[in-house]
């Protein structure tokens, strides 16, 4: 399985951004996309998850309204769309994927990409 995380950059707060990921290597029917996100000197820490198959979403509270989670069945890719970023939203950004269930722990996700840097400025 390889995932390929992209779109990050600088962005004024209150802008937005939207971050893809491109997945290959097998069938992910049965597989749940998620995004986490890690700042400097913090832990990763669970953004959204979407089910590929039945597109079910999962937000961490404090993006709750204002990101929103995505998937292109037919092209295998996986969205973060970002609205109203804060600077506290300022971290690298990865997509990870998992079978079977949702998770929001980082340790239960078995595939990751490389992860790309979001940063909002004040």
């Amino acid at each position: 399985v390889q995932l390929q995380a992209s779109g990050g950059g600088l962005v004024q707060a209150g802008g937005s951004l939207r971050l893809s990921c491109a997945a290959s290597g097998r069938t992910f029917w049965n597989y749940y996309m998620a995004w986490f996100r890690q700042a400097p000197g913090k832990e990763r820490e669970f953004v959204a998850y979407i089910s590929w198959n039945r597109g079910t979403t999962s937000y961490a509270d404090s993006v709750k309204g204002r990101f929103t989670v995505s998937r292109d069945t037919n092209k295998n890719m996986v969205f973060l769309q970002m609205n109203s970023l804060k600077p506290v939203d300022t971290a690298v950004y990865f997509c990870a994927t998992r079978e079977a269930e949702g998770m929001t722990t980082p340790g239960r996700y078995n595939y990751w990409g490389q992860g790309t840097q979001v940063t909002v400025s004040s």
